[in-house]
């Protein structure tokens, strides 16, 4: 751990929560100073942009405002708590606007075909590759925001149907399903890219 980066201490922000569910303004106050900016960069790893990510924090603060009375430590550390508030913000803002969260199209385009591409392909493989490439990165933005996410994370980043689950807090079930349906709408999209 960097020694610029302060080690929140899980008992002091205990402290200030009991204090903010007495409507301590003051307590809020060293709280928010203390965990925004640790709870900011974990809304903008979901949103990926910044004004979404500080609406996010925004809003889970004002929640966090009104809900510390309803903290139950023996339930969940303080940080942990007030992450899953900022994370349950970003999911709905993600839903609300899944218009304006987009992948960066330029970005995904070149990620995917680094990914993609094989160092023995010829010329022509290659340009074939990057056109795949292109096509994926296109039928991937198509899809909805957060059935794109847990696609990602289980085929770009690796990850296991439960670690996917685990990650963005959702039933095993439902992320199974998103991947089954995501990756229907892949095929069909791409099928159609192909006919043209």
């Amino acid at each position: 751990m960097s020694s610029t980066v302060p080690q929140l201490d899980p008992q002091q922000l205990k402290t200030w929560l009991l204090a903010v569910a007495q409507r301590d303004g003051a307590a809020f106050r060293l709280l928010y100073d203390a965990t925004s900016t640790k709870l900011f960069g974990f809304a903008l790893r979901i949103l990926n942009k910044q004004e979404l990510a500080e609406e996010a924090l925004q809003e889970g603060f004002v929640a966090v405002w009104n809900n510390a009375a309803s903290y139950q430590s023996h339930l969940a550390a303080p940080m942990t708590w007030m992450a899953t508030i900022v994370r349950n913000k970003a999911f709905d803002l993600l839903r609300r606007s899944d218009d304006t969260v987009e992948i960066d199209a330029d970005q995904f385009d070149s990620e995917v075909m680094n990914a993609l591409q094989d160092p023995q392909a010829t010329p022509i493989e290659a340009l074939q590759i990057s056109g795949d490439a292109k096509a994926l990165a296109h039928c991937m933005s198509a899809l909805e925001g957060l059935h794109r996410q847990v696609i990602a994370l289980a085929y770009f980043h690796d990850l296991s149907h439960s670690e996917v689950a685990q990650q963005m807090s959702l039933p095993i079930g439902t992320v199974k399903t998103w991947i089954r349906r995501g990756l229907e709408r892949l095929r069909t999209c791409l099928a159609k890219r192909e006919t043209r």
